[in-house]
């Protein structure tokens, strides 16, 4: 698989992302280890995770698996803090306690991206920043960055880094960004090139509509199927989507792919992208996600996507 590098940074990871928001929940300790197995051999990195997914138990699970099935040297762990079960919480205080907890489910001493959740309006920004300073520079993170972040406020975050000597640059914006979620071009990807972000896009197969496993209806083992779901996926089963979708499967006629796999090569190579992270829900779902790897569009497919999703 092919490794990036994320914006103007050392860090490089894969161009196709393991999410892990279903571990310990949706997804069981074995089908996390089957999955972790196979993307590793075939070259993927970058595993991102969370604090909040499954309570913690997603980063402890990856704990484990780092331990049995995959060393840490290996990949390339990304984690977040500022979400809480009540809401945000982007103090200093909160932050570095929530990164510790991270490190010690994680079983490491050290993530290779720290990012932050959310943007928290009640804390001043500088505070927030901070904290990422200081986990850089205790050696807690080799680097920082953002999550669903709008564009003023990654660009607010970048400038204010890179403003002095020794501040840890955001290297990373991480944006919910597919055929049907075309929002980040507004301002956020293009904040993302000003302040040197590479892009990690999230839900690139449109919280999975772009797959086409809803054209038809709702599958009773989809995500859309269960009730901590239904409303996420929701959004995306209207006429709009439906007419994107109906372009990937046509797209994927003619060149003998999958839907998913049109979707998936159209974000995965779009300007600033550096990864496009899935979240496959069973193993095999996964194997699908990788056999798009070699995918290339042709510009012709490309624009008439383009044109259908704009």
């Amino acid at each position: 698989m092919d490794q990036r590098y994320v914006g103007r940074s050392g860090l490089s990871v894969s161009r196709i992302g393991l999410g892990t928001m279903t571990w310990a929940r949706d997804t069981s300790a074995d089908e996390a280890s089957a999955q972790l197995m196979t993307f590793a051999d075939e070259g993927g990195t970058l595993v991102d995770t969370a604090d909040v997914y499954a309570g913690g138990d997603a980063e402890r699970l990856i704990g484990r698996l780092l331990k049995e099935v995959v060393p840490r040297e290996d990949l390339v762990i990304a984690t977040k803090a500022v979400l809480t079960p009540g809401g945000k919480d982007g103090s200093r205080r909160h932050l570095i306690r929530a990164l510790d907890a991270s490190l010690d489910r994680l079983g490491v001493d050290e993530v290779d991206l720290w990012q932050l959740h959310a943007f928290d309006p009640d804390v001043p920004l500088e505070e927030t920043l901070l904290a990422v300073d200081i986990a850089v520079s205790t050696g807690r993170a080799a680097y920082a960055g953002v999550c669903n972040y709008a564009g003023w406020q990654l660009a607010a975050a970048g400038v204010h880094q890179r403003s002095a000597p020794g501040r840890a640059p955001i290297v990373a914006a991480q944006v919910e960004y597919s055929l049907v979620a075309r929002e980040a071009e507004d301002e956020l990807i293009p904040a993302a090139a000003h302040v040197g972000a590479g892009v990690l896009a999230w839900s690139p197969l449109g919280r999975g509509v772009l797959t086409g496993k809803y054209r038809t209806g709702i599958p009773a083992d989809s995500r859309a199927a269960t009730p901590h779901f239904a409303d996420f996926i929701q959004p995306y089963l209207d006429e709009r989507s439906r007419r994107i979708v109906e372009s990937c499967v046509t797209a994927a006629e003619g060149l003998g792919a999958s839907p998913l796999a049109v979707a998936l090569a159209w974000v995965r190579d779009r300007p600033g992208v550096a990864s496009a992270i899935v979240g496959a829900r069973t193993h095999a779902q996964l194997l699908g996600v990788l056999q798009s790897e070699t995918l290339v569009l042709p510009w012709e497919i490309r624009e008439a996507l383009d044109d259908v999703s704009s």
